[in-house]
């Protein structure tokens, strides 16, 4: 069945990439969540949005389920092959299309890398301003998928506040041409904004419109030492009301642990529960007396403002390097998003219940304050197994998600809900609202072909 599906994909597309090689499927049919074992029918790779619309059109006709594929660093199991699908990669189609000066926007194939959308826009004295720490292998076409936000989110928004248009392939292998780059546009509905966040269950994306914007003003780092998560409260609510952000991220004393491991420069000495990197448009002198008055009330312990571009980057990795310090640990990871004004009384109450859960196992707590998105890392004993491990930290989401919903919060802010959080996806919406998303999934892709098993 297998050699006979992939010798009629090869004779109707004879210059189409395909990988079989054990190898190639494993590493293609996975991404960063590494719970399930890759086992795809194999890996096509086109070269244009032709190529990838005869390999949608081939797998609808021919009844094959497709699973999109970026820069695979999702966290939630969004681009798991483990069921014999085609991974459709989008790797090869990674160039710039066009930029248009007056419009400010820059045209871009889905399997282009964000620093690389970063660099592209560089170049015009421009900025794509959205941001996060696999800026270097992540694809653009998987953080529209997944609504990327990342670390600037106070200042700039999400993925879908960058999109100005988008070409989709839809699971019939029909293009979409959608909103076509227009600022306004009131025809209808803007199919656009349902294809963000979508996960790939509602169509390929092979090409984007993406806004740019001016470069920020000059702006000035600094690491802030807390008391505890009150202060950490109080802190953010202090800095927004008298400094221009563009960045406010926290991590604990655990983390840093972890992240100093792994090469890291300690940056205060003596050890302080709560950190803070925050980024804001350069005014020393206002700075420095919103540090005081912090100093004053007892909610900041110690700091250190960057003194060059260097010290800057290095603060920064004290935040943006704890995902890749903690790999090693197998974390299992919740990716959770409150009302910033709903944060204090949820922190107070999940505190509690993963010190009661894991009362022998490091969490790692860190994330966006500024936009209520926090990531809660367990990290595995060498004593428990992988499944044992995950059985448990399974049971203990069940809670968090029940806790969520009474705070009016999300399971997933912006990792996606892919494999890892289906069981979840009720205590974000409502039973309406789930089946009106299985019809938009019917009308997109009438035979389920597309990421099927993701989200439902």
């Amino acid at each position: 069945m297998t050699a006979a599906r992939l010798a009629s994909l090869a004779s109707q597309l004879p210059a189409l990439r395909l990988l079989t090689d054990p190898s190639d499927l494993e590493h293609y049919g996975r991404d960063w969540t590494r719970r399930w074992t890759p086992a795809p029918l194999a890996i096509a790779l086109p070269a244009s949005v032709e190529e990838a619309q005869a390999v949608v059109r081939w797998a609808y006709e021919n009844d094959v389920a497709l699973v999109p594929s970026g820069g695979r660093t999702g966290l939630s199991g969004g681009a798991v092959a483990a069921h014999g699908e085609l991974v459709l990669s989008l790797e090869r189609m990674n160039k710039v299309l066009a930029f248009d000066a007056v419009d400010r926007t820059l045209t871009v194939q889905a399997g282009m890398t964000l620093q690389a959308v970063h660099d592209a826009a560089g170049q015009h004295g421009l900025i794509y301003p959205v941001d996060f720490a696999a800026r270097g292998s992540c694809a653009i076409g998987g953080n529209i998928a997944t609504n990327a936000g990342g670390i600037r989110v106070i200042r700039y928004g999400n993925t879908r506040e960058w999109i100005a248009g988008l070409t989709v392939i839809n699971g019939k292998g029909e293009l979409l041409h959608l909103n076509r780059g227009l600022i306004k546009n009131s025809s209808g509905y803007d199919l656009r904004h349902l294809i963000i966040g979508s996960e790939g269950t509602l169509g390929v994306v092979v090409e984007a419109t993406l806004k740019l914007t001016d470069p920020p003003a000059p702006s000035q780092v600094m690491l802030l030492a807390l008391p505890d998560m009150t202060a950490l409260m109080h802190v953010f609510a202090l800095f927004r009301a008298r400094l221009s952000l563009q960045a406010f991220e926290f991590f604990t004393d655990v983390a840093l642990r972890h992240v100093l491991a792994h090469g890291a420069q300690r940056a205060i000495d003596g050890d302080h529960p709560y950190y803070v990197v925050t980024e804001f448009d350069a005014d020393e002198e206002a700075a420095l007396a919103v540090f005081e008055q912090g100093m004053e009330q007892g909610w900041i312990h110690d700091g250190v403002m960057a003194q060059s571009d260097a010290q800057a980057a290095a603060l920064w990795r004290l935040r943006e390097g704890i995902t890749e310090s903690l790999a090693s640990h197998k974390p299992y990871k919740n990716d959770i998003s409150l009302r910033i004004s709903a944060l204090p009384g949820f922190l107070a109450e999940i505190q509690a219940l993963l010190g009661e859960e894991y009362p022998n196992m490091d969490v790692v707590w860190f994330g966006h304050i500024g936009d209520g998105n926090l990531h809660i890392n367990v990290l595995k004993p060498a004593t428990l197994s992988d499944a044992d491990f995950i059985a448990q930290c399974d049971v203990v989401t069940k809670h968090l998600a029940q806790t969520l919903q009474q705070h009016g919060g999300s399971i997933s802010a912006e990792h996606g809900i892919g494999l890892v959080k289906k069981p979840y996806l009720e205590s974000t919406r409502t039973a309406e609202e789930i089946a009106l998303m299985r019809g938009v999934k019917q009308v997109f892709d009438p035979k389920g072909l597309l990421n099927p098993g993701k989200v439902f």
